[in-house]
Protein backbone atom coordinates (compact mmCIF):
# COMPACT_ATOMS: atom_id res chain seq x y z
CA UNK A 1 0.00 0.00 0.00
CA UNK A 2 1.26 3.00 -0.95
CA UNK A 3 0.92 7.00 0.93
CA UNK A 4 1.30 10.17 0.11
CA UNK A 5 0.44 13.30 1.95
CA UNK A 6 0.87 16.75 -0.27
CA UNK A 7 0.67 19.77 2.07
CA UNK A 8 -1.65 22.77 0.30
CA UNK A 9 -2.53 26.12 2.61
CA UNK A 10 -5.65 26.14 0.37
CA UNK A 11 -7.24 23.24 2.06
CA UNK A 12 -8.79 24.48 5.29
CA UNK A 13 -9.62 20.81 6.15
CA UNK A 14 -7.66 17.74 5.54
CA UNK A 15 -8.77 15.74 2.42
CA UNK A 16 -8.84 12.18 1.59
CA UNK A 17 -8.83 10.28 -1.56
CA UNK A 18 -8.17 6.39 -1.62
CA UNK A 19 -7.22 5.36 -5.13
CA UNK A 20 -7.72 1.15 -5.56
CA UNK A 21 -8.20 -1.15 -8.35
CA UNK A 22 -10.84 -2.97 -6.26
CA UNK A 23 -12.97 -2.29 -2.77
CA UNK A 24 -10.21 -5.03 -0.84
CA UNK A 25 -10.20 -5.67 3.29
CA UNK A 26 -7.73 -2.96 3.62
CA UNK A 27 -9.69 -0.41 2.28
CA UNK A 28 -12.41 -1.48 4.16
CA UNK A 29 -10.86 -1.24 7.56
CA UNK A 30 -9.09 2.15 6.45
CA UNK A 31 -13.08 3.53 5.49
CA UNK A 32 -14.12 1.91 8.81
CA UNK A 33 -11.01 3.30 11.07
CA UNK A 34 -11.70 7.04 9.64
CA UNK A 35 -15.60 6.99 9.96
CA UNK A 36 -14.99 5.86 13.16
CA UNK A 37 -12.54 8.31 14.24
CA UNK A 38 -14.39 9.55 17.38
CA UNK A 39 -12.15 7.89 20.31
CA UNK A 40 -14.81 5.37 21.93
CA UNK A 41 -15.23 5.00 26.28
CA UNK A 42 -14.09 1.58 27.47
CA UNK A 43 -15.58 0.71 30.69
CA UNK A 44 -15.53 -2.22 33.04
CA UNK A 45 -17.03 -3.52 36.10
CA UNK A 46 -14.69 -4.40 39.28
CA UNK A 47 -16.22 -4.85 43.02
CA UNK A 48 -20.19 -3.40 41.33
CA UNK A 49 -18.60 -0.54 40.21
CA UNK A 50 -18.57 0.66 36.35
CA UNK A 51 -15.23 2.55 36.03
CA UNK A 52 -13.93 4.18 32.59
CA UNK A 53 -10.77 2.75 31.22
CA UNK A 54 -7.94 4.80 29.70
CA UNK A 55 -6.48 2.14 26.61
CA UNK A 56 -2.87 3.12 27.78
CA UNK A 57 -3.34 1.81 30.88
CA UNK A 58 -4.72 -2.02 29.74
CA UNK A 59 -2.34 -4.58 29.89
CA UNK A 60 -4.84 -7.39 27.96
CA UNK A 61 -7.97 -8.56 27.31
CA UNK A 62 -8.72 -11.85 27.40
CA UNK A 63 -12.03 -14.15 27.57
CA UNK A 64 -12.33 -16.62 30.59
CA UNK A 65 -15.67 -18.93 30.82
CA UNK A 66 -17.99 -17.01 28.12
CA UNK A 67 -16.82 -13.33 29.72
CA UNK A 68 -14.41 -11.16 28.60
CA UNK A 69 -11.99 -9.43 30.80
CA UNK A 70 -9.53 -6.31 30.65
CA UNK A 71 -6.43 -6.39 33.26
CA UNK A 72 -4.58 -2.94 34.00
CA UNK A 73 -2.18 -2.14 36.77
CA UNK A 74 -5.35 -1.28 39.13
CA UNK A 75 -7.16 -4.89 38.25
CA UNK A 76 -9.00 -6.72 36.57
CA UNK A 77 -12.45 -5.80 34.80
CA UNK A 78 -15.33 -7.32 33.58
CA UNK A 79 -16.30 -6.05 30.40
CA UNK A 80 -19.71 -6.26 28.76
CA UNK A 81 -18.06 -6.20 24.64
CA UNK A 82 -16.75 -9.20 22.93
CA UNK A 83 -13.71 -9.37 22.08
CA UNK A 84 -13.89 -8.61 18.68
CA UNK A 85 -15.58 -5.65 19.42
CA UNK A 86 -12.63 -4.64 21.62
CA UNK A 87 -10.44 -5.17 19.23
CA UNK A 88 -12.23 -2.91 16.78
CA UNK A 89 -12.08 0.00 19.05
CA UNK A 90 -8.31 -0.55 19.90
CA UNK A 91 -5.70 1.02 17.83
CA UNK A 92 -4.58 -1.61 15.46
CA UNK A 93 -0.67 -0.40 15.89
CA UNK A 94 -0.97 -0.72 19.86
CA UNK A 95 -3.23 -3.57 20.40
CA UNK A 96 -2.71 -7.36 18.87
CA UNK A 97 -4.52 -10.28 19.10
CA UNK A 98 -2.73 -13.49 20.01
CA UNK A 99 -5.05 -16.13 20.10
CA UNK A 100 -8.68 -16.78 19.70
CA UNK A 101 -9.05 -15.72 23.13
CA UNK A 102 -6.81 -12.95 23.86
CA UNK A 103 -5.28 -9.09 22.73
CA UNK A 104 -2.42 -7.39 24.49
CA UNK A 105 -0.69 -4.41 24.33
CA UNK A 106 2.54 -3.80 22.77
CA UNK A 107 3.83 -1.25 25.21
CA UNK A 108 3.16 -3.38 28.32
CA UNK A 109 5.47 -6.13 26.95
CA UNK A 110 8.07 -6.80 28.72
CA UNK A 111 9.18 -9.67 26.50
CA UNK A 112 8.87 -12.07 23.91
CA UNK A 113 10.74 -16.19 24.29
CA UNK A 114 11.42 -17.29 21.05
CA UNK A 115 12.48 -20.63 22.84
CA UNK A 116 9.12 -22.80 22.56
CA UNK A 117 9.00 -24.85 19.36
CA UNK A 118 6.03 -23.53 17.27
CA UNK A 119 4.57 -20.53 19.71
CA UNK A 120 6.12 -17.52 21.68
CA UNK A 121 5.59 -16.79 25.21
CA UNK A 122 5.07 -13.47 25.90
CA UNK A 123 5.73 -12.06 29.43
CA UNK A 124 3.48 -8.69 30.44
CA UNK A 125 4.50 -5.75 32.29
CA UNK A 126 2.46 -6.94 35.44
CA UNK A 127 4.32 -10.55 35.46
CA UNK A 128 1.81 -12.56 33.54
CA UNK A 129 3.24 -15.18 31.16
CA UNK A 130 0.71 -15.80 28.16
CA UNK A 131 1.55 -17.39 25.04
CA UNK A 132 0.81 -16.91 21.53
CA UNK A 133 -1.03 -19.83 19.52
CA UNK A 134 0.55 -20.96 16.26
CA UNK A 135 -1.94 -19.18 14.24
CA UNK A 136 -0.86 -16.22 15.19
CA UNK A 137 2.91 -16.68 15.49
CA UNK A 138 3.84 -15.56 11.92
CA UNK A 139 1.72 -12.17 12.63
CA UNK A 140 3.55 -11.49 15.26
CA UNK A 141 6.52 -12.51 13.89
CA UNK A 142 5.99 -9.72 11.04
CA UNK A 143 5.39 -6.47 13.44
CA UNK A 144 8.67 -7.86 15.64
CA UNK A 145 10.10 -7.67 12.17
CA UNK A 146 11.28 -11.36 12.50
Amino acid sequence: MQFEVKIDSSYNEPKIIILTASMTEDVNMILNKLSNHVPQVISGSKDGKIEVIDQGDLIRIYTSAGKVFAVTHKGEYTLRLRLYEMEERLPSHQFVRISNSEIINLKKVHNFDMSFTGTICVKLSNGTVTYVSRRYVSKIKKILGI
